[in-house]
């Protein structure tokens, strides 16, 4: 151990020597490292992020999973009704993982002001609906108020408010269609009190919140009637299952859908992000390894007569094999450890002051987001030192070829 340890001290004391030939190897390698754990801890943080982001603005604005008749699955506006009475409502005692469920209507509008239209969709919602997913997006005013009598607040986006000129306080007009021909629209008078901004294009774009009460009268429904239901999940990964069970659980009128199935596209284009990420992790740890190869070549080549002195005097060749390999951790846990540091730094500095920014049109958000996860960053770090070690094996059988007679000769 006295040997191993002389060995691995002076190669450890010979790296940081300038006349070194292989000083300059050793420095790219352990850049190397470094910026590739950068590049792997980034990359997987802000494509988890983003996933579960754009998960996250979905489900707020639709839940997990949609219950309605199987005319109304497909559309935005309400055709059909729901009677209010099932067995499901208001608590999904049936299937376990179902968290909260609550019911929705919505009915398509125009919205008119002096200066311009806006055709939306009014999504109506009552006391049992899940405000804290919007709560995030709301940027100024408030929640509108749904406990008491019917009222005309409520909650609309900062897209539409912009495009109609509207702010916190105004009362416009909504014009609602009525079936069949030759009918005069609804008019009805809203009051914003709450101006949200979810990033989302397509929702942001859409969706004005309020009082689902006003959609039962203009469709003339009873009280007990509603659009849909919309249930949350506690575990979103395993969604599909639950969707199939929360389906098995309703009436045989009634048709569930997943927002998976529902934005399938979206979710699709959001499954390439764990390609890449794939990509990214491989083409890192592989340029990472082959860093530490050529390194760790260069010092066994710089040591040649070194190695031989130790073969002449009865070191074994695992003996010197480990002493390399012992060096070679020291160079890679260096480079893991500014690796780690700037890693984190960065999403930390993303994550509270938001430098990067995203097209919300290509991305559904406004900012690039993270996930600061331990777990992943872990085991990003076992992953890259388990595969260079394994890899580092090769080079290092190298020791066991060279023979002390000309070693000793070697220059």
């Amino acid at each position: 151990m006295n040997l191993e340890y002389f060995i691995a001290k002076r190669l450890i004391t010979a790296k940081d020597n300038k006349s070194s030939i292989s000083a300059p190897i050793i420095k790219i390698a352990i850049s190397a490292i470094a910026i590739g754990m950068v590049m792997m801890i980034v990359s997987v943080a802000t494509g988890i992020g983003l996933q579960q982001k754009i998960r996250e603005k979905i489900s707020a604005f639709n839940g997990h999973i949609i219950i309605a008749n199987f005319d109304n699955n497909q559309s935005d506006a309400t055709l059909v009704p729901v009677p209010k009475n099932q067995k499901f409502y208001p608590k999904f005692s049936s299937v376990s993982e179902v968290s909260h469920i609550q019911a929705v209507a919505s009915k398509a509008g125009i919205i008119r002001t002096a200066e311009a239209f806006e055709g939306i969709v009014f999504k109506g919602v009552g006391t049992d609906y899940k405000w804290d997913n919007i709560k995030e997006y709301l940027i100024s005013g408030r929640l509108p108020n749904l406990s008491a009598s019917l009222n005309p607040e409520v909650l609309i986006s900062q897209f539409l408010a912009n495009r109609l000129k509207l702010k916190v306080g105004d009362e416009f007009n909504t014009f609602f269609m009525k079936e069949g021909q030759n009918k005069l629209p609804n008019i009805r008078r809203f009051k914003i009190v709450g101006i949200f901004n979810s990033g989302f294009q397509e929702f942001d774009a859409t969706y004005v919140l309020g009082d689902i009460r006003h959609i039962q009268r203009i469709n003339k429904w009873k009280p007990d009637q509603v659009g849909a239901f919309e249930v949350f999940v506690n575990d979103f990964d395993n969604i599909s299952a639950i969707g199939e069970q929360v389906y098995e659980h309703t009436g045989s009128t009634l048709d569930s859908q997943t927002i998976v199935e529902k934005y399938n596209y979206i979710f699709e284009w959001l499954q390439l992000f764990d390609f890449n990420i794939v990509v990214i992790l491989i083409v890192m740890i592989l340029v990472a390894t082959i860093n530490m190869v050529v390194a760790l070549l260069v010092l066994i080549l710089e040591r040649t007569q070194m190695i031989g002195i130790l073969k002449a005097v009865g070191a074994s060749n695992w003996s010197i094999r480990k002493t390399f390999l012992y060096n070679a951790s020291y160079l890679i846990f260096r480079g893991l450890f500014w690796g780690n540091l700037i890693g984190v730094s960065v999403l930390l500095v993303q994550k509270y002051f938001g430098i990067v920014e995203l097209n919300p049109e290509n991305y559904y958000v406004n900012q690039a987001p993270v996930d600061i996860n331990v777990v992943y960053i872990i085991l990003l770090n076992v992953l890259t030192i388990g595969v260079c070690f394994l890899v580092l094996l090769i080079p290092s059988y190298i020791i066991t070829k060279i023979t002390p007679v000309k070693a000793i000769r070697f220059d």
